[in-house]
């Protein structure tokens, strides 16, 4: 079955995007093997407003080739969008929030690699307290934002999680792998 990884970036203060929405913070080194993590992956989950943002995101003309590689990667994959907004897009298939689970839970089943939750915030908050995140990559920044939108927002209970690894990169970030006890 495959398994619904949440990787993202997270500043040591726990945000994931400043008070502005702003994620100029990111640093994407090259020891971090992002494209090693995008092969592994066959499917992308979005919420409606990452999708709009990001979806079908184009580097500009000028953008280094391993930038332009990596994003012709990330629209290769299947990208499926939940948004109470249904709308026709040859690029992505929209789901509707009173899906999620029952959705969520039959593309699991497909054959195929793993699903990245992509996010944004809400999507994310919905995926952690329907309990559907099996692997929770959490990149931490070495940047105090001090405000802005945090990781893990209204959390309705506890989420206790076994550290499975953790890999240091040049930069200073910090990834650490988890996946939920039952």
């Amino acid at each position: 079955m495959k398994k619904i990884v949440l990787d993202l970036a997270v500043s040591l203060d726990g945000f994931i995007e400043g008070p502005n929405g702003e994620i100029d913070w990111c640093i994407m080194d090259d020891d971090m093997n992002f494209e090693g993590f995008l092969d592994s992956v066959d499917t992308i989950f979005y919420g409606r407003v990452s999708y709009d943002m990001w979806g079908n995101y184009q580097p500009a003309a000028d953008a280094a080739p391993a930038e332009k590689t990596m994003w012709a990667t990330v629209h290769a994959r299947k990208k499926f969008v939940f948004s109470r907004e249904i709308r026709q897009d040859d690029k992505a298939s929209f789901i509707k929030p009173d899906d999620l689970v029952k959705e969520v839970n039959a593309i699991k089943q497909q054959d195929g690699k793993d699903i990245w939750l992509y996010g944004g915030a809400g999507l994310i908050k919905t995926f952690i307290q329907q309990g559907l995140i099996d692997v929770y990559r959490v990149s931490v920044h070495p940047v105090v934002l001090g405000a802005g939108k945090p990781l893990f927002e209204d959390m309705q209970g506890r989420l206790n999680l076994k550290l499975l690894q953790t890999n240091v990169f040049r930069s200073g970030v910090v990834q650490l792998i988890y996946e939920p006890l039952p």
